[in-house]
């Protein structure tokens, strides 16, 4: 039980508010609402990049903050950026040369609007995982054959994506690039979908960074944090939180914290958790 009460809900989006409709159900969307206008900061952290992750915060109906890309953008639903962190260009050009078996499953993301704010080589192994990814965001896909070509200027983050399979071989090889100490290196799983991605932002990037960052701007201390989280990205976030709250459905390994469990996505499992930040108050 939290034993200060809590001033700040930090809430991952994919597995967490999103419910497996990719939707913000109302009881969700109300909770959060009932947390702000009881003076509780909300605030959202997520492995997407900014402007993909905007059309689930806006639904909340408040400006907020927005911490995206696994925690290298820090900015609010206004525009203002509070932090930045990019991926120096060379590093990426060496990720991407070491990772070159897996050219077929790399993504790039630039901190930037319109075409060429996401990079591939080819789109034809990608579309078998990311369909409806890939038909979302089409307007902002580039293609750069061979992908280093793009990198003109620092990337926001690179990604794998794949298979759970497929993906495991690219952590196997990702030690032999050599980026130990240089860059981020996080992963997400959906077992159900057999989906996985290996997220690489820069060495001060990731979302519990980011989420220390944040608090430390707003001067709330970590006990009075609640973080909600489902996946192996957000382990980092919830060992920063004072409060930490995994999903029903989170991946095994969070269970193996014996951090605190509330519903399913799938059964308003945020707002349950929100009403245990407001019992604290």
């Amino acid at each position: 039980m939290a034993t200060a009460p809590i001033r700040l809900i930090a809430s991952d989006i994919d597995g967490t508010l999103l419910n497996p409709q990719f939707q913000v159900s109302p009881v969700d969307r109300d909770a959060l609402i009932r947390a702000r206008e009881a003076g509780i900061e909300v605030v959202l952290v997520t492995g997407r990049r900014h402007a993909f992750a905007m059309p689930i915060a806006r639904q909340l109906g408040f400006d907020l903050c927005l911490i995206s890309s696994n925690g290298a953008v820090t900015r609010s639903t206004a525009g203002e950026t509070y932090h930045r962190s990019l991926i120096p260009r060379e590093i990426c050009r060496q990720l991407c040369t070491g990772m070159s078996a897996f050219r077929g499953d790399t993504i790039l993301s630039f901190d930037k609007e319109g075409k060429g704010a996401i990079v591939l080589e080819r789109l034809d192994e990608l579309e078998i995982s990311l369909r409806r990814w890939i038909e979302k965001n089409t307007e902002f896909i580039e293609i750069f054959v061979p992908i280093e070509k793009s990198l003109t200027e620092d990337p926001v983050q690179a990604m794998f994506c794949g298979t759970v399979a497929r993906m495991q071989e690219a952590l196997a090889v990702l030690p032999v690039v050599g980026l130990e100490g240089q860059v981020t290196i996080s992963r997400t799983e959906y077992r159900e979908r057999n989906l996985s991605m290996i997220d690489v932002v820069s060495k001060t990037s990731s979302k519990g960074l980011a989420l220390e960052r944040w608090t430390r701007h707003l001067g709330i201390p970590r006990a009075q944090v609640m973080a909600i989280g489902d996946n192996y990205n957000d382990v980092e976030m919830l060992e920063f939180a004072g409060y930490p709250v995994i999903m029903e459905n989170a991946c095994e390994e969070l269970h193996q914290r014996g951090w605190r469990v509330t519903a399913s996505n799938a059964k308003g499992g945020v707002a349950a958790a929100v009403e245990l930040a407001l019992a604290t108050r």
